[in-house]
């Protein structure tokens, strides 16, 4: 699969605001239960993982050493975050809300269903490209050490990323090896 430099731009800038400003929001505040409305979507790791997560956000802030200006771009980013994750989550229930509505219906509504699926995705678009915006005035507010700082932070997601989805890709190769071979030793 092949990926343009905007896209990869676009991952870099949306691993950007998440890596930098869902850790800011989760090592300011405390954490959710485990799988509850404050976990990032997307997200399904245990506790561990977003404690880790939380420190790694935590140890990135400290490093940085922001001047009061690089602050206030820091907690504008944080708030914009944070209040755009709440409006998903209203809009996430929304669609819920409409299916669970219908569910009972012996015929259901699926293009109105479909509507407000691609309503929600609009405005959650909308959302996730006004957080990677908080987060890239943040970034570009940076000085060269700080950027190197915050750089040197997502290459090391990003590795991480990437050995996460090798082993993810081997198990997925292993269990369909091994389903595809039991039906022959029989």
């Amino acid at each position: 699969m092949y990926k343009t430099p905007s896209r990869l731009l676009a991952i870099a800038a949306a691993s950007l605001a998440l890596t930098i400003g869902a850790t800011a929001a989760h090592a300011q505040t405390p954490p959710p239960p485990p799988g509850g409305p404050g976990m990032m979507h997307g997200h399904h790791g245990g506790p561990g993982m977003h404690g880790d997560f939380m420190m790694a956000a935590k140890k990135l802030h400290d490093k940085l050493n922001l001047n009061a200006t690089q602050e206030k771009q820091w907690q504008a980013a944080v708030d914009t975050m944070k209040q755009n994750g709440e409006a998903m989550h209203k809009n996430h229930e929304q669609l819920k809300q409409q299916f669970d509505a219908q569910k009972n219906q012996p015929i259901l509504d699926l293009n109105a269903m479909h509507n407000t699926h691609q309503q929600i995705d609009q405005q959650d678009a909308q959302l996730r490209e006004q957080t990677a915006q908080a987060w890239l005035a943040f970034y570009n507010g940076l000085n060269d050490q700080q950027k190197t700082t915050v750089s040197s932070a997502l290459k090391e997601h990003f590795a991480k990323m990437e050995q996460r989805h090798e082993k993810m890709h081997e198990r997925w190769e292993q269990h369909h090896k091994g389903g595809a071979s039991a039906p022959a030793a029989q």
